[in-house]
């Protein structure tokens, strides 16, 4: 039996874009017993918890849920960093490829836990967050300028060097990302794009009495649909400082949706109580739901310039969605790419409502077609058969 086992401490039961990596992983693995018996692959999913047990969910996907520190505040993360959650979980399996979704202290924790219980298994990691850019470099240089921004991304990358010595290969869903861990002489970057549900999200989940709710009476209404990290890095600033801007320019309150959390939630749900036409409305655990919202509103926000992917990007494209992409990142590739959206040319709030406007007026129907063409590209089925065959190549040939 060809084991893999995951280990992700980015994990969060109302997480994003990891989430619905791991959600759609385990929907593939959990199948593939019975769709594919020949492929005889297990895969086990270490998902840090409130209580360790182990979840048997087909012959070919189970979950081992790990006791795991669980952070304070608006967020939902739990850390798996000693030896003695991980152990075990390898010691039972003895897996053929370990990945590594998370690169804070885990690869390493991993890295010595195998090589006491584990020792054959293979070391992948998935760049799931492009860190020393995202949360290391750019604001350090926001906050103390670019020279020591610059010192500061080095030395992230020398951490995730070190966090991932010995390992196979690092996988990238961004060519961005991939170009740059080639670049800081990270392990074997190998480029797996991931996928989208282009039949769950889809110009067909539009639901014309939420439109009419939406667009209040006007039916000229902007209307958008937020569903990111309520945090700076997910540009929340730039659409709430952008609003009344809008407002002016519009000449008419334009209609925003959020859906989440994060650490500005609080200023989101300030915003809801005092305009009309914000509204917040939670986490949304429906994938049904989030299509409908996604499906009948006018555009799409895609404001953070590190993503390594873009996942509520592509879902939002295959929902009929131009887009309003950041400069940098997956969000500028899917744009750029797809000729579906404008790029927003300074990270302001200002820069952000002249783009809604000029989008706004620009040939939307045209748009809108081309968002879906490009998202029916990809396919969750394609990303982990691809995936797989990188896992066997490793095993089979090493690192190749």
């Amino acid at each position: 039996m060809f084991t893999i086992v995951d280990f992700n401490n980015f994990w969060s039961p109302s997480g994003g874009g990891v989430r619905r990596y791991h959600l759609q992983k385990m929907a593939f693995y959990e199948k593939l017993a019975s769709t594919s018996p020949e492929a005889g692959v297990l895969s086990v999913f270490v998902m840090p918890d409130s209580k360790t047990f182990t979840e048997v969910k087909s012959k070919s996907l189970v979950i081992e849920h790990v006791q795991a520190f669980k952070f304070p505040g608006n967020w939902e993360y739990r850390f798996i960093w000693k030896l003695s959650q991980v152990e075990p979980v390898l010691a039972k399996y003895k897996p053929d490829i370990i990945e590594v979704g998370s690169p804070y202290i885990l690869p390493t924790v991993v890295r010595r836990a195998a090589r006491r219980v584990s020792p054959e298994s293979k070391l992948v990691g998935f760049w799931h967050a492009d860190f020393p850019v995202t949360y290391v470099g750019r604001p350090v240089a926001k906050k103390l300028g670019v020279g020591l921004g610059t010192f500061a991304r080095k030395e992230a990358f020398w951490y995730a060097r070190k966090e991932f010595k010995g390992f196979d290969c690092i996988q990238a869903s961004s060519k961005e990302a991939m170009a740059r861990l080639r670049k800081n002489n990270l392990p074997d970057p190998r480029w797996i794009p991931l996928g989208c549900d282009i039949e769950m999200f889809s110009p067909t989940k539009r639901d014309e009495s939420l439109v009419a709710e939406l667009k209040a009476g006007n039916p000229k209404r902007l209307t958008m649909f937020f569903p990111h990290r309520h945090c700076n890095e997910k540009g929340i600033d730039l659409v709430l400082g952008a609003y009344d801007i809008l407002t002016q320019k519009l000449g008419h309150e334009p209609a925003i949706v959020f859906a989440g959390t994060g650490p500005s939630l609080p200023l989101v749900e300030e915003a809801a109580s005092k305009h009309e036409h914000i509204r917040y409305i939670g986490f949304v655990n429906s994938i049904d739901e989030m299509a409908r919202y996604y499906a009948s509103v006018d555009l799409g926000l895609a404001l953070s310039g590190w993503e390594t992917f873009g996942l509520s990007i592509l879902e939002s494209m295959a929902s009929g969605n131009a887009q309003i992409g950041a400069s940098a990142g997956a969000a500028f590739e899917h744009v750029t790419e797809s000729g579906a959206g404008i790029i927003l040319k300074e990270r302001t709030p200002e820069a952000l409502a002249d783009a809604i406007v000029e989008l706004y007026h620009s040939d939307m129907a045209a748009m809108k077609q081309k968002a879906r063409a490009y998202a029916e590209k990809f396919s969750w089925n394609d990303c982990f058969k691809r995936q797989l065959d990188l896992y066997r190549q490793i095993c089979n040939k090493g690192q190749v």
